[in-house]
């Protein structure tokens, strides 16, 4: 990790940290959220067998042209709807309850609102 800045050091061992609690220990699908400065992805994976069973993001295009983020606050609405989009898909599919992976990044802005969205949504973690 010798090439990487500060920040994307520290996040990455705080993803590790999380990470080994996490899989493992439940039988839960996990909620994996990870966010880039323009964009906010989220997906529920299966550890067991290692596959995504759903995703959203706001790359999408019909997600991209509902939100055009430009300011800060546009950012945080459209991870609060990254949030509930992914917990419909997980619903339809027949997941209730998952295991929350803020994947190294703080508890709080965009992380914190995807919870917020999924919660909103009928997901339980």
């Amino acid at each position: 990790m010798g090439s990487l800045n500060i920040k994307k050091q520290a996040r990455l061992k705080r993803k590790k940290r999380i990470r080994k609690n996490l899989v493992g220990s439940t039988q839960r699908p996990r909620l994996s959220v990870f966010r880039s400065a323009k964009h906010v992805y989220a997906q529920i994976i299966d550890d067991t067998t290692g596959h995504t069973i759903t995703a959203a993001s706001t790359v999408e295009k019909d997600v991209k042209e509902h939100f055009a983020a430009e300011s800060s606050k546009g950012k945080i609405i459209a991870a609060t709807y990254i949030g509930k989009l992914v917990a419909e898909r997980a619903v339809e599919k027949g997941i209730q309850s998952v295991v929350f992976d803020r994947n190294g990044f703080l508890f709080h802005g965009r992380v914190k609102a995807v919870a917020e969205g999924a919660r909103g949504s009928g997901l339980k973690f």
